[in-house]
């Protein structure tokens, strides 16, 4: 008879595992994160997966969207375009996710566009203003931040605007520096300017001390350098080691707290161009949700990478919870394309099937002494 009653509980077990076998995975809302954790942008992205997590561990601690955890999945692409692919298509095929989100880097996008076209899933936030994912429209493409090119003019036109005339430009050379250098010539073309330099570096271990000597040879009264965190910041070192004392200016990429960190002594005074509003401005409702839940957490405050993957997380968020209890990536992608003027907080979001490009924001914040970001 107990061997009877231990044959019933193996078979009730065996049933069991195979129920839970056959059930839905966790029923997790999957979110896939392909995106540079080593290497020279490993600052930046880890503060913008902070923001992120700060608001999906919110939406999860309320239970959820339509009853399902938010489940983001990050994976480390070395920075490195060929990584990206392989692991965002493992992302899609073995790990089910709804949609890719917050990668870094231009040529990193850029590489991902036939994966989304083939595998009808949207790339929602990407960490990067390039161009090429806001014209032409990309169907699978929902950008949240302004563009590199908006922020390049906007630098070249506040330097202009206050006397300063001579302006030297640094760029990687790949397809993000390409980017940003044309954005700043349109500032310089806005100016009635031309650039004292035009030059570009290697995006791999670059050596910086002939730019340097160029730059404070060409008497530069500014030098804008287009970059990662780590290059940008061995620029800034070289050029102050040539003898230069040329304000410093890069672009939003470069707006993490690790990248102050990375310039050291040569934080104060660099500006950083920025696609959010000030990260202590509590006026804008985003900033205040974001600074409350980083005080619950225990968190000194946000950075202005975190508050990008914030408002990223904020928007896909929005996307999911309009595409039903059993969305799927074109359901998402159909769903944030129907957003309009979506509140994030004291910034509006809209997409049409014209328009993927989110936010327009753009501002100048300086390095001060206490190496915080003062607009």
């Amino acid at each position: 008879m107990k061997k009877f009653h231990m044959h019933k509980q193996i078979l009730a077990t065996i049933g069991l595992c195979g129920l839970l076998l056959a059930a839905p995975a966790s029923a997790q809302l999957r979110i896939g994160q392909p995106s540079g954790f080593t290497g020279s942008v490993a600052a930046g992205v880890k503060e913008n997966t902070e923001g992120a997590k700060l608001y999906f561990d919110a939406v999860n601690a309320r239970g959820g969207i339509n009853g399902q955890k938010i489940e983001l999945i990050s994976v480390d692409d070395k920075f490195d375009p060929k990584v990206t692919v392989e692991v965002a298509r493992e992302l899609i095929t073995s790990k089910g996710v709804l949609a890719l989100f917050l990668n870094r880097g231009t040529p990193h996008s850029q590489a991902l566009l036939p994966l989304l076209a083939e595998h009808k899933v949207p790339l929602v936030g990407p960490s990067t203003g390039a161009m090429v994912l806001h014209e032409p429209v990309n169907p699978w493409v929902f950008n949240v931040r302004a563009t590199y090119q908006r922020e390049a003019a906007k630098a070249v036109e506040h330097l202009a605007s206050i006397g300063i005339t001579r302006i030297a430009v640094l760029t990687t050379d790949d397809t993000f520096g390409a980017d940003g250098a044309e954005g700043a010539l349109k500032g310089f073309a806005e100016a009635q300017l031309k650039p004292v330099l035009l030059e570009k570096f290697p995006r791999d271990k670059p050596v910086f001390t002939e730019l340097a000597k160029g730059v404070h040879g060409s008497n530069a009264q500014a030098v804008m350098v287009i970059g990662s965190a780590g290059n940008t910041a061995n620029a800034v070192k070289a050029i102050r080691a040539a003898g230069s004392r040329a304000q410093a200016v890069t672009l939003s990429n470069n707006a993490s707290e690790g990248f102050i960190k990375l310039l050291g002594d040569h934080a104060r005074g660099v500006i950083v161009t920025q696609v959010f509003p000030n990260e202590r401005s509590v006026a804008y409702g985003l900033i205040k949700e974001a600074q409350d839940l980083a005080k619950a957490k225990g968190m000194p405050g946000v950075s202005p990478a975190m508050m990008e993957g914030f408002a990223a997380a904020k928007v896909v968020a929005e996307g999911l919870r309009r595409a039903g209890p059993k969305p799927t990536p074109a359901a998402l992608r159909d769903a944030l394309e129907g957003l309009r003027n979506y509140d994030l907080g004291g910034l509006s979001v809209s997409y049409s099937p014209t328009n993927h490009t989110g936010l327009d924001f753009a501002d100048l914040s300086i390095v001060d002494a206490s190496g915080k970001f003062r607009r």
